[in-house]
């Protein structure tokens, strides 16, 4: 019995969840990198040492990525328990509380030390929400996907992060115009405000979201298993290894988010704030075309040529991008900027939801994605404070931090290289060893 069959319509209905639902969450969780490079050093940090006070900044944004890989693991476990679409939905409503929470936070100069403490609690509880929401999106989106085009509908939850990225973008762009006053008073609340219809919306429309039918027939036949991070380190742990080193291209995505934004905006490249971030914006509309056009070329060739075509790409690319940053010409940064993030990254960003997942089988996979991922993540997130610290003291050394880059997309290659394809592999047989494991199957419990 096919599996897409039993759940007619569900396929686009999933693509669509994970699309608009990741679009928002992505969404809270980026305008705190745009407001980390842009606002925070002044607002919640020391302003008498800039230099210092972005390093600090900068770091807080890190703080989620430390986080993810203890939600990973909590967010994993019950994911394979109790279902996808439960771990969907309480990651959005997490989110959503904790950045309206930010917008609300006293500063620096209203109670002293006690305001960047507040922002790293509500930054930890974002990181958390961020460990389940890709893992649980992607496992959904796969498990209802026609076997064939399981890349292309797994992309969706990767659009949808960059349709967040760009919303967040564009709403920032409107408040980095406002008089320095304003901003820094209450302008820079507004985009955290908002996610409270964040909230709304993508609690509304994943409530009405199916079961994966896969799930269903774990839970029916074998029965879930009862601890499933034992059974993942057992039977894939070479696996997780795996996508812990893919997921570390992640780091392209936060240099060129957040690193870039706050040099290309400093005093030393002098570029223009609204400017520097319809760079951003333009270059993730571009990805929004990209994503799914390399995840269906994937249905087709495969995932490992089309993730490694992204992964060695974007160590060449983001060396092109910071340079043109330096030289301060907009137009050069625009086009490598699109180039680099917009097409290139794309490549490996809109095909790793179906690689990762498709290594894991149905009672192990979201647990495998989110702490193999959160993993990465976590790396990638305080590559923005390593690269700050590698830049130097005047936050200038572009050549270092592009070279930084490019040695962190090492690993995503390795990993692809000694990946199994699975592009062709039937959706029940996924994850599956010899057989003779996977005749001994582990404790479950129905």
């Amino acid at each position: 019995m096919s599996v897409p069959d039993t759940h007619a319509g569900q396929p686009r209905k999933a693509a669509m969840a994970a699309w608009i639902g990741s679009a928002l969450e992505y969404y809270d969780f980026f305008i705190y990198g745009s407001a980390a490079a842009l606002i925070f050093p002044e607002v919640f940090f020391d302003e008498s040492d800039p230099a210092t006070a972005t390093l600090l900044s900068l770091a807080t944004f890190g703080v989620a990525y430390a986080a993810r890989p203890v939600g990973a693991l909590f967010l994993g476990h019950y994911g394979d328990r109790v279902g996808r679409k439960k771990i969907m939905v309480f990651t959005l409503i997490l989110m959503g509380i904790s950045t309206f929470l930010i917008g609300c936070l006293p500063t620096r100069d209203q109670v002293g030390t006690l305001a960047p403490v507040l922002l790293v609690l509500c930054r930890v509880l974002q990181g958390i929400s961020a460990a389940g929401e890709q893992a649980s999106a992607n496992s959904m989106t796969l498990e209802h996907a026609p076997p064939h085009r399981r890349g292309f509908f797994t992309s969706f939850t990767l659009s949808g992060t960059q349709g967040g990225q760009l919303l967040a973008t564009l709403v920032f762009i409107p408040i980095a115009a406002l008089p320095e006053k304003q901003l820094m008073s209450w302008g820079w609340r507004v985009p955290f405000w908002m996610s409270v219809a964040v909230a709304v919306v993508g609690y509304v429309i994943r409530r009405k979201l199916d079961e994966t039918p896969a799930f269903e027939q774990q839970a029916a036949t074998e029965g879930v298993v009862r601890l499933p991070l034992a059974v993942l380190l057992r039977e894939h742990w070479a696996d997780v290894l795996r996508v812990i080193g893919g997921a570390l291209v992640a780091s392209v995505s936060t240099i060129f988010t957040v690193w870039a934004l706050s040099y290309a905006t400093s005093d030393s490249v002098g570029m223009d704030k609204s400017s520097m971030l319809w760079v951003g914006a333009l270059a993730n509309l571009v990805a929004l075309g990209a994503i799914p056009l390399w995840a269906t070329l994937s249905d087709r060739i495969g995932r490992r040529p089309v993730f490694l075509a992204g992964a060695a790409g974007s160590a060449v690319t983001m060396f092109l991008y910071l340079w043109a940053i330096s030289t301060g010409s907009y137009p050069l940064t625009l086009l490598l900027g699109v180039v680099a993030f917009g097409v290139v990254y794309s490549a490996a960003n809109g095909v790793w939801p179906s690689f990762y997942g498709e290594m894991f089988s149905t009672r192990v996979r979201l647990s495998g994605m989110a702490i193999g991922t959160q993993i990465g993540f976590a790396v990638a997130g305080f590559a923005v404070t390593f690269a700050a610290q590698i830049a130097g003291p005047d936050g200038d050394d572009w050549s270092a931090v592009a070279l930084f880059t490019a040695a962190l997309c090492v690993p995503p290659v390795v990993a692809a290289l000694s990946a199994r394809e699975t592009a062709k592999v039937p959706t029940e047989q996924l994850g599956e060893r010899t057989v003779g494991q996977a005749a001994q199957p582990a404790k479950v419990t129905a």
